[in-house]
């Protein structure tokens, strides 16, 4: 059916099977693509409604990653213009590719901030942060990266793996002694899920203790995200939902401890004070012009 590309993607969202705010936006926009195609001999009336409702689904896969909801509602704008079966084929075309190339320029934006002979710190495993120290390392800086596991899911095998791989000198470390290794980190650098009007950061738990320690520490913070990962709706005062996975991530106890309690948020909000600048495509800005990102590109009343 032509539906099951649309649940295929929910599903590997929602299951972490893609994972990473940049992977989400562009799965569901290739997602919507691939659905638009297979619909387009409906009616233009039909078509729209059965587009809204593919994108509601994929929406609801994961609450807190703001790239999901911007990457379908950028897509299905297309819906409002003239055309909108092509239309919507091209917005899903256009978001791809300026999600790509906004990587790129993260990165070399942000390895201006990396010195030769830097020992950087990451958290997670993030397109962004990972394209600056890549970038970093090509160009002939001696750099070392610390990486964070970042339980429950891992995330920082991944980061660990892919860095080493690219030749880069890569120690992973538990989450819990960040604040031990601190005295050997130069800068941190962390992706975002989502960044809010007043300038904070929402990301995989852990990155708010990492700045907290660092912000002891004066040690520079960094926070990489593509300016689709602003969130509109928090420039009109509505709050992120702060996603909680299944307990059974974290641990799984024996019948006789059922009784014992789990909690498992996805992610923190770091404070705009503990964040020294967010590096975006469009360059590095403080905190605090978060607004501004959100007023530019999305407009005062984003719906």
């Amino acid at each position: 059916m032509s539906e099951d590309i649309i649940k295929e993607t929910y599903e590997k969202i929602k299951n972490m099977e893609i994972r990473g705010a940049g992977r989400i936006g562009r799965a569901a926009a290739k997602a919507l693509k691939e659905y638009a195609i297979k619909i387009s001999h409906l009616s233009d009336e039909e078509f729209i409604k059965k587009m809204k409702e593919a994108g509601n689904l994929l929406i609801s896969a994961r609450p807190t990653a703001v790239s999901l909801p911007n990457a379908v509602k950028y897509v299905l704008k297309g819906l409002n213009e003239d055309n909108p079966k092509e239309r919507v084929i091209e917005r899903s075309d256009e978001f791809i590719e300026s999600s790509l190339k906004a990587i790129e320029k993260i990165g070399k934006y942000g390895a201006n901030r990396i010195k030769d002979g830097y020992t950087i710190l990451t958290h997670c495993n993030s397109e962004a942060a990972i394209s600056v120290i890549k970038t970093a390392y090509d160009e002939g800086k001696d750099i070392k990266v610390f990486c964070t596991e970042t339980r429950p899911r891992n995330q920082g095998y991944i980061t660990a793996k892919t860095l080493y791989d690219y030749g880069i000198d890569v120690t992973l470390i538990v989450d819990s002694a960040v604040r031990y290794f601190i005295k050997d980190i130069d800068i941190v650098i962390v992706g975002a899920d989502a960044i809010t009007a007043n300038g904070c950061l929402v990301n995989k738990i852990g990155t708010s203790q990492i700045a907290l320690i660092s912000n002891e520490s004066r040690v520079p913070f960094l926070t990489a995200a593509e300016t689709y990962k602003f969130h509109p709706k928090t420039i009109v005062g509505e709050l992120i939902e702060i996603e909680e996975r299944d307990p059974k991530e974290v641990v799984v106890f024996e019948d006789k401890y059922k009784g014992i309690k789990v909690r498992n948020p996805a992610f923190d909000v770091t404070p705009s004070k503990y964040i020294d600048a967010i590096i975006t495509e469009v360059g590095l800005i403080p905190p605090q012009g978060a607004w501004y990102i959100i007023e530019k590109y999305f407009g005062w009343l984003e719906k």
